[in-house]
C-alpha cells in the first residue's frame, strides 16, 4: 500500500487564515495559533465597531448642529424640537452638512424652527 500524505489541506487552512493577518504586529501575523486567536478578536470587533460608528458619527452631528445653532442664539434641543412641530422632516446628517457648507439655508431652517413655537 501507498503512503498517504495529508499536510495538503491542513495547510491550505492555514495559509488561508494567515492571508487574512496580514498587517497585523508581531507573531499575530505569522504564527497560525497567535494568528487564529488575534483574527477572532479582530472579527467580534469588527461586527461591533459597525454598530459603534453609526452611535458616533450622530453624536457627531448633534455637536456640529448644535454648535450651528448656538450661534443663532438657540439651543439644540429648542431647535429639533421646533423642527418637529413644524412638520419638518431632515435627518441630523443633512441638518450637519447644511450648517457646515450652505450656513444661510441652515439660517433659514432656523428660523422657521423658531417661529413654528
Amino acid at each position: 500500500m501507498p503512503r498517504v500524505k495529508r499536510g495538503k489541506t491542513a495547510n491550505k487552512r492555514r495559509k488561508n487564515l494567515l492571508k487574512h493577518t496580514k498587517g497585523f504586529k508581531w507573531t499575530r501575523k505569522s504564527k497560525y495559533r497567535q494568528a487564529k486567536e488575534a483574527l477572532l478578536h479582530a472579527w467580534s470587533f469588527q461586527f461591533k465597531d459597525r454598530r459603534v460608528k453609526k452611535r458616533n458619527f450622530r453624536r457627531l452631528w448633534q455637536i456640529q448642529i448644535g454648535a450651528a445653532a448656538k450661534e443663532h442664539g438657540i439651543s439644540y434641543s429648542k431647535f429639533i424640537n421646533g423642527l418637529k412641530k413644524a412638520k419638518i422632516e431632515i435627518d441630523r446628517k443633512i441638518l450637519s452638512l447644511l450648517a457646515q457648507k450652505h450656513p444661510e439655508i441652515f439660517k433659514k431652517i432656523i428660523e422657521v424652527a423658531q417661529s413654528s413655537k
